[in-house]
């Protein structure tokens, strides 16, 4: 009985404590609710909550850019550039009762200023990722079916290759670039396939965002570890405003793309560190001007070009955590990533022939900064050999035609601040060595700050 008195007291003692404790815990301010919700309206009155219980998933992004041209390059000055982006995601299995498949479609507005790299830094691989074309038109419009468990999957539609192949899977996502050259999200050595400047036309091209083609991609995941896929393209990505016009034609040709993929410690049960690794090739079926050839008929002192049947490329891309600071249980990550990619091309049916980047990420840096990021990037491209020699053997007969080209180097150090859950501010400082290849045009120093919204 005493024991059991003395039980009681303790309980009793424990309970108040515990009681004054919870009390004593201020519940989270209006502004604090809102800041770390997912999204920058929130459910959006439980719309979202309720279409997402039926299947439908919707998300909106705007990404508003200041790139700044400080020193070098062609000159200095800044221009705005911005993007909205909008995604739906349709589920089949909460929506028609049968699982495996995915309907997916995105919209983006590109707007604000053209041309940044074109008319201030100069450079080839773009300092600034959204220095695109303006445009209202539509971006992905797929659907996806798995098949056997989820070891295979086909998506068929209008499909942009940068969601499928040469993807970095660690330290970026839609809306979340913790780079902002563009050579670091998908890396410039494949725009071989468009014709470089001068170059007789013939309206092939990489469907890239915020081009897109009608594509298929078949992927093959035996284990949780390995991966085999293989994707198929039109030829000539959609280059109209809207982005609508699903073109397949015998002269485009088409663009093959094949990856394997094997993942160090996948998942978070596994607490080894993880990594992904990718070897992959492309092959474009169209014909291609030789490369020695378009110098001279860009030069006007050749009527035409040699025709090359095809061209192709291939890579390698590592990705690695190095460290983590608390685990994979860690929902922010905290921890360094570094990633290295080379690539190759043949010098006689492109722009450039040798791509090779690499740099670290590292989130959490800053004590109570668990989801900021900091990342350095090194880039480093190299023009065809044959182009170089077109335009050697040019200037022996016009001496100071050309100012002859070797590569373009790019150095990028980015950090991104999460300031709410829905709300990055990222400046980035890049310096680009031999823009556009040459030392015809002063190494540039670009500051860029961009912000982006989730709503």
């Amino acid at each position: 009985m005493k024991k059991t008195l003395i039980a009681l007291v303790f309980f009793g003692v424990w309970s108040c404590l515990a009681s004054l404790q919870a009390e004593n815990i201020p519940a989270p301010s209006a502004f604090t609710r809102w800041a770390t919700q997912d999204y920058l309206l929130g459910d959006w009155d439980g719309w979202r909550s309720e279409l997402s219980r039926y299947g439908a998933d919707f998300e909106f992004f705007y990404i508003g850019s200041v790139p700044n041209n400080l020193a070098g390059g062609l000159r200095s000055g800044s221009i705005y550039q911005g993007l909205l982006l909008a995604t739906l995601d349709l589920d089949s299995e909460k929506l028609l009762g049968y699982a495996g498949g995915k309907f997916h479609a995105s919209g983006l507005w590109l707007h604000g200023a053209e041309g940044f790299s074109a008319n201030y830094a100069g450079d080839l691989n773009r300092v600034n990722l959204l220095d695109l074309d303006k445009t209202f038109r539509l971006g992905e419009l797929w659907y996806q079916q798995k098949f056997f468990q989820d070891q295979l999957s086909l998506k068929v539609g209008e499909l942009a290759i940068d969601s499928d192949f040469l993807v970095p899977e660690y330290f970026t996502g839609s809306g979340q670039f913790s780079l902002l050259n563009q050579t670091f999200f998908f890396p410039t050595l494949p725009y071989n396939v468009f014709d470089p400047p001068g170059f007789p036309k013939t309206g092939h091209g990489l469907p890239s965002t915020p081009l897109a083609a009608p594509g298929a991609v078949m992927r093959w995941s035996p284990t949780e570890k390995l991966y085999l896929q293989a994707g198929i393209y039109s030829g000539t990505p959609d280059r109209t405003d809207s982005g609508t016009r699903f073109q397949i034609s015998q002269p485009a040709g088409a663009l093959n793309y094949l990856e394997f993929g094997w993942r160090r410690n996948p998942g978070t049960n596994n607490s080894g560190l993880g990594g992904t690794y990718k070897l992959g090739a492309y092959y474009h079926t169209s014909d291609f001007s030789d490369a020695y050839d378009g110098v001279f008929y860009a030069a006007g002192l050749a009527p035409g070009t040699r025709q090359h049947s095809g061209t192709y490329g291939v890579y390698f891309v590592a990705e690695q955590q190095l460290f983590l600071e608390h685990g994979k249980a860690d929902p922010a990550q905290q921890g360094l990533v570094g990633f290295f990619r080379a690539l190759g091309a043949p010098a006689y049916r492109g722009l450039t022939q040798l791509e090779v980047d690499g740099g670290f990420v590292y989130r959490g840096l800053i004590p109570t900064r668990d989801w900021d990021t900091l990342s350095l990037a090194v880039s480093y491209l190299q023009f065809s050999d044959d182009i170089r020699r077109a335009q050697r053997d040019i200037n022996a007969l016009a001496p100071g035609s050309f100012s002859v080209v070797d590569y373009e180097g790019v150095i990028e150090l980015s950090y991104k601040i999460q300031a709410t859950a829905w709300w990055t501010i990222q400046p980035s400082l890049q310096y680009v060595c031999h823009p556009s290849g040459s030392s015809a045009t002063p190494n540039a120093t670009a500051l860029i700050l961009q912000t982006t919204l989730r709503f």
